[in-house]
């Protein structure tokens, strides 16, 4: 059998699948057809029903569980996680919070989670520019925009840039909810809907297979990550794959309940 599957190039992502994809566990003769892309793309294509497996932010989940069903394996959730509102220190010693609804602000994407973090701090704010997330950081340092939303490896590199943090949006919602943030999960479309035990253990035995082979960076990883740093990869994924990874459980499942119902 084979099927369709996208996840993002990010560390994280790759860490997470190398073993199942480039066939170094028992894969139950399930394969699949790769496509790396960022999130933003793989939510539209989610809307669309283009994959049958496939990475989403959370975000755009209420959006299309009419058609996919979520994993317990492959999730990005956790505490400390979230995405962060940066500017430059000229604009930053200008404003305060009060003001931020009057800036031009970067979004990684309008069906994102980053996007809903933001909307659930900030719903006021009127001048939103939706860009891709490696993007962001240029557009404000080139005055395309005021400030934006970072997220994945930019959360590593942002200082060197001499950019500065605003908000940590991540905080605000662990704060007003006591739960981790619900970044990224893997969804299977219900026409494969059979299948979901056999996809959940596999991305579950992929990532216990990376882990007992740590410290070591598959090969899969660096390629899909040429422009990071070694270091920066490592600690993309130290910070984003967890236990919550492994299996998203009752906590895990009541962070999703949240955020659907807000």
């Amino acid at each position: 059998m084979q099927f369709s599957l996208g996840i993002s190039p990010c560390p994280n992502d790759t860490y997470i699948f190398d073993a199942w994809v480039n066939r170094k566990i028992d894969h139950h003769d399930i394969d699949v057809s790769l496509h790396l892309e960022d999130v933003q793309t793989l939510n539209e294509w989610a809307l669309h029903e283009k994959l049958d497996i496939t990475k989403i932010s959370f975000g755009v989940y209420p959006l299309i569980k009419e058609n996919y069903v979520l994993l317990d394996s492959g999730s990005a959730m956790g505490l400390g996680v979230g995405p962060l509102l940066i500017t430059t220190t000229a604009i930053a010693n200008q404003i305060n919070s009060l003001e931020i609804d009057s800036l031009r602000i970067a979004i990684p994407g309008e069906n994102t989670t980053a996007h809903f973090l933001f909307n659930k701090a900030f719903p006021n704010a009127q001048r939103k520019q939706f860009m891709v997330f490696h993007e962001i950081e240029t557009a404000i340092l080139n005055n395309t925009v005021d400030a934006g939303v970072i997220i994945h490896e930019n959360r590593f590199t942002y200082q060197e840039k001499g950019l500065i943090r605003l908000m940590d949006l991540g905080n605000f919602w662990e704060k007003t909810t006591g739960l981790p943030i619900p970044l990224g999960s893997i969804v299977i479309h219900k026409r494969i809907l059979a299948q979901r035990d056999n996809i959940n253990q596999l991305i579950h035995n992929s990532l216990i297979y990376a882990r007992q082979h740590d410290p070591l960076l598959p090969d899969f990883v660096k390629k899909n990550a040429q422009e990071m740093s070694e270091d920066v990869m490592r600690q993309h994924i130290d910070l984003y794959v967890n236990d919550y990874s492994l299996s998203m459980g009752e906590i895990g499942h009541m962070a999703v309940a949240a955020m659907m119902n807000s």
